[in-house]
């Protein structure tokens, strides 16, 4: 064979080859085929089954719910109607109250119609019975008149006349009783709270003149003073504004002048020039200029030691620099700061006595006199306790301080408890013994004026102001006086004196009246 034979041989038997495998490979997927299709109808009936299976079951849940559901509806629909079955049973029970409301309504309304009608008929009746009356009255009255021969106006008059001294007399027996109960109850436990308050303050007489001594080594110290043709003087009393009075006393120089920060310029001043040894008008000037900022300074330290010994804080620093001034000012004589320390420590100890805030009532006794050391000249017209006031509220101070610095004059009404106590304690620093130098002209127009307020009254006959102008003894004529005018005369006097003069402390007013029979046996 040759190799072209061989060649087609060979690819013969491959073609055979691959031939057979196709059929075999196609018999096998046939078989494969046919396997496939009846598992899969397998399936598809055992799927058929199990849905059959589900379908069931799930129509028998959706039959239990819907049981389930219908249920409750069905109850629901029973209470709804449960509850629109009792509404109609209450809406028939209001509409036959109602109903009967309105029957009974009607009845009441019919007889409110008859009263009605029978109290308009009583009207008539009655108008018609007043104006009968009214001209009976009138008859009667113009009877009476021409009886008497007074009109009903002058009986009138007269009548209230008599009611009124009648009454008057009543209230003023009264107001005595009442009065006198008052301090048979009140003055025991007045004069304790009082004499306590005194006894606890440790007082000082601190009186001042107006004039100063300034005490020299020798007296060739006077004609450096004096200075060539007195320019020394002339310049020192230029700047300082004092009077320096220099004569024969020994070793001293007067200086007189009625501002206390004037006068105590004018003296550390003299003592700086004089330890320096130059005196002449350009250093005096310059010393004078020094010595006035150093005492203020000096007014601003002592009202801050003032305040700090009183335990009050928060006080605005214009108010401590009034308080500091005060160290240079006197009244009647006594020192003003010690004066407002002194009723500032009484009413501490008062208010604390009565119950009080005491911080607050040492606050309004210090200063209730700030207003005696105005600023400017155009100030000094208003009373030392208003301005006090206005000065307190323009740097805001408290309503009741407010109030208790202007009213411990009585310039104004009294508005809380603080104010009566800074009253009283102002009277008890002031008055007690040896604190005020007063001048003797005014002391001796005190007593005349206490004694012509007597006078002013009918009846009296003689009026003496006895133990300092503590007390007015009135000695009243008794053909003109009833023991109860007296008293009624003892209670107007005191009030006129309250009310139209200023006097510290008080004053007791004591009525007189003697009835005397004198007969002769012979």
């Amino acid at each position: 064979m040759d190799y072209t034979t061989i060649t087609i041989a060979a690819v013969a038997g491959l073609i055979i080859g691959f031939l057979i495998a196709k059929f075999l490979e196609k018999g096998k997927a046939s078989k494969t085929i046919a396997d496939a299709k009846k598992d899969a109808s397998n399936i598809l009936k055992e799927a058929k089954v199990e849905g059959e299976s589900i379908k069931k079951n799930k129509i028998f849940q959706a039959k239990e719910k819907f049981l389930e559901l219908k249920s409750e509806h069905e109850k629901v629909i029973t209470n709804k109607d449960k509850k629109i079955n009792e509404a109609e049973k209450r809406t028939r029970d209001k509409e036959s109250q109602i109903s009967n409301e309105l029957a009974e309504n009607k009845k009441l309304s019919d007889q409110l119609n008859q009263k009605l009608k029978e109290v308009d008929h009583k009207s008539e009746f009655l108008d018609k019975k007043k104006s009968e009356l009214e001209k009976l009255h009138n008859s009667q009255v113009q009877q009476l008149e021409v009886i008497s021969g007074l009109s009903a106006d002058d009986a009138k008059g007269q009548l209230m006349e008599s009611l009124k001294e009648t009454a008057k007399s009543d209230a003023m027996a009264y107001i005595q009783s009442t009065v006198e109960d008052a301090k048979l109850t009140a003055q025991q436990e007045a004069r304790k709270i009082v004499i306590n308050t005194i006894q606890r303050v440790g007082t000082e007489e601190a009186v001042e003149n107006c004039v100063s001594v300034f005490n020299i080594e020798s007296d060739d110290v006077k004609g450096r003073i004096i200075g060539r043709e007195g320019r020394n003087i002339r310049a020192l009393e230029s700047a300082t504004g004092v009077e320096i009075i220099v004569d024969d006393t020994p070793e001293a120089i007067i200086l007189s002048c009625f501002d206390s920060i004037r006068r105590e310029v004018a003296r550390l001043s003299l003592h700086k020039l004089v330890t320096d040894g130059r005196i002449h008008p350009a250093r005096i000037e310059e010393i004078v200029k020094k010595t006035e900022k150093q005492i203020e300074q000096e007014i601003v330290e002592v009202g801050k030691r003032t305040i700090i010994d009183l335990g009050i804080h928060g006080l605005h620093p214009e108010l401590v620099r009034a308080v500091g001034r005060m160290k240079y000012r006197s009244s009647y004589g006594q020192n003003l700061l010690q004066h407002s320390r002194e009723v500032a420590k009484l009413c501490g100890i008062m208010a604390a006595e009565l119950g009080l805030n005491p911080k607050l009532a040492k606050r309004a006794g210090l200063l209730h006199d700030i207003g005696k050391v105005p600023n400017t000249e155009a100030e000094v017209e208003t009373p030392h306790a208003i301005l006090g006031m206005q000065w307190a509220e323009k740097f805001g101070e408290k309503p009741d301080v407010c109030n208790a610095i202007g009213a411990h004059h009585d310039e104004i009404e009294m508005k809380n408890l603080i104010s009566p106590i800074v009253q009283v304690c102002d009277a008890i620093s002031g008055a007690r013994p040896g604190a005020r130098r007063q001048v003797l002209d005014s002391y001796i127009q005190r007593l005349k004026d206490l004694e012509d307020v007597a006078f002013g009254f009918s009846g009296v006959q003689k009026a003496y102001a006895i133990q300092a102008g503590r007390e007015l003894r009135v000695i009243v004529e008794s053909e003109k006086v009833s023991d109860e005018k007296a008293a009624q005369l003892s209670f107007e006097i005191s009030q006129k004196i309250q009310t139209d003069m200023t006097y510290p402390g008080q004053v007791k007013v004591t009525v007189i009246r003697e009835t005397r029979a004198v007969n002769v046996a012979k």
